[in-house]
């Protein structure tokens, strides 16, 4: 199934001179949803996972099902002030700005492995700010997995050293 042609892209918007890639077209789609999931199952089913740590909101949307289809528990890591117990914290600048993310300080354990997932590779600033996140807990990133990966935007070199796998690559603007 072509899964690129689902998803719609968004001239302008968050703001100008970003080509927003809107993945609600392909989520919308019963059988597309299903045969993303699944091509993330696949790569990981033979992975050892024990949490998959998802990036709010849209990460959720595949990281949820991942962790449920490996048998693994799940970890969101939130926008700023949603959680509520103590967390730890770690900024990123993004294409568009900066933002901070936040996970519970004890959503796991030195020696959790963790497949990290979101819907889309920009910069990577999101990602890498994630990363910290579970590595200041002690975890270990054992992939990073996104559904969209904006090529030209060149994200991945922020994650070298880690196994990255993304499912369609969009390049030029």
């Amino acid at each position: 199934m072509d899964l690129a042609r689902l998803i719609r892209s968004i001239p302008d918007f968050p703001v100008k001179g970003i080509l927003f890639r809107d993945i609600t077209t392909l989520i919308r789609d019963g059988e597309a949803f299903q045969e993303a999931v699944d091509q993330m199952v696949e790569r990981y089913i033979d992975t050892e996972i024990d949490v998959v740590a998802a990036i709010d909101a849209r990460g959720w949307i595949f990281g949820a099902p991942l962790a449920y289809e490996l048998g693994a528990g799940f970890i969101p890591i939130r926008k700023p002030g949603k959680l509520p117990a103590e967390t730890v914290k770690a900024s990123y600048t993004l294409e568009y700005g900066t933002n901070t993310l936040e996970m519970h300080k004890d959503a796991l354990t030195p020696g959790t492995k963790v497949l990290l997932v979101d819907d889309l590779l920009a910069t990577g600033g999101s990602a890498k700010a994630a990363i910290e996140l579970i590595e200041k807990l002690g975890g270990q990133v054992v992939g990073v997995a996104f559904l969209i990966e904006l090529v030209d935007l060149h994200g991945r070199d922020l994650l070298k050293g880690y196994d990255v796998f993304s499912m369609i690559p969009f390049e030029g603007a």
